[in-house]
């Protein structure tokens, strides 16, 4: 009951969101517009975005050797392409997480290190999203001249970036108190699993792919803008999609609906550019991703009887 309660106020808040969104342009020129979009940029983006998820799937294999476990490139990018539709269909994107954890789990692995795993991956892509926004604020805060607006900005990816620091510390030995409870002692693993990713060779290449993934972030956003003959240059994409990513990943609408579009047409508006190329841009970048999303649907649907009872992943020991 709690979950469907989730998913309905979910609904309800991508639906405002979307609404107050849409209130603010020209539902008309917008949709001319949209009908209007070269193919050819879409088609881009959308090959673009496919190569995202092959990035991400090479940075979360390397999180899974870290993690104790083995797993082959072809199905870690197939399990990405398939939490690709998961985020998608789901009420959020942790959605997707949780089917990477649920098919490296039935393919052999521990619960426990393929939660690890998963959790890592996420709380890297945010904090190095949250890094590349920081190093980005002093070119965006002269953007952005709302001083309400501009506050905003400073909090949210300074607490991205405080929040990681709290993550590696619940990892320190001699914090006693996290081995009490069940959340907290799995908390203070995956923080020491972490550690040892920052110590290894693999965390070098993990934070290069996360850097080369948000720039592709912005690359697949401004290619939305060319595709739709919106007024925005890749400067433009570069210091107000990072910030807008980092906003949708709050996890309260539906795959970033209506929060995503909503923080960009406020970004866009708060800078000095047409509210209509924010919202476009949202919805083209949205797009983009559900049809990303639906590869992987097929991917899901292609492989999942074989997945059944084959055994893919070799579990070692966490030391």
């Amino acid at each position: 009951m709690r979950s469907l309660t989730t998913v309905v106020v979910k609904v309800l808040i991508s639906a405002l969101l979307l609404y107050l969104s849409l209130r603010r342009v020209n539902l008309g020129s917008v949709g001319q517009r949209l009908s209007g979009v070269d193919l050819r940029w879409m088609t881009l983006i959308l090959a673009i975005t496919c190569s995202q998820v092959l990035l991400l799937a090479l940075r979360w294999r390397e999180i899974v050797v870290v993690s104790g476990m083995k797993l082959s490139l072809p199905l870690a990018l197939n399990y990405s392409f398939i939490g690709q539709f998961f985020s998608q269909v789901l009420p959020s994107t942790v959605g997707g997480d949780a089917a990477r954890a649920w098919l490296l789990t039935r393919g052999g692995g521990a619960w426990s290190s393929a939660i690890y795993s998963v959790l890592i991956d996420r709380i890297i892509g945010v904090s190095i999203l949250a890094v590349l926004v920081t190093a980005c604020l002093p070119w965006t805060l002269n953007m952005i001249r709302d001083p309400l607006a501009r506050t905003a900005l400073v909090l949210i990816g300074l607490g991205a970036l405080a929040g990681l620091l709290v993550f590696l510390i619940l990892g320190m030995k001699h914090l006693r108190v996290m081995q009490r409870w069940f959340f907290t002692r799995h908390l203070a693993v995956a923080s020491r699993v972490a550690w040892q990713l920052c110590r290894s060779v693999a965390g070098v290449r993990v934070v290069a792919f996360s850097f080369a993934i948000h720039l592709m972030t912005v690359t697949v956003a401004w290619g939305a803008a060319m595709a739709a003959h919106a007024a925005v240059n890749f400067t433009d994409a570069l210091f107000l999609v990072l910030p807008v990513m980092l906003i949708a990943t709050i996890p309260i609408s539906i795959a970033g609906w209506g929060l995503r579009e909503s923080a960009m047409v406020l970004a866009f508006s708060f800078a000095g550019l047409a509210e209509s190329d924010g919202l476009i841009v949202s919805i083209l970048f949205g797009s983009v991703n559900l049809a990303a999303g639906v590869i992987g649907g097929i991917v899901w649907v292609s492989n999942g009887e074989r997945w059944r009872s084959v055994k893919n992943v070799e579990v070692d020991t966490i030391v």
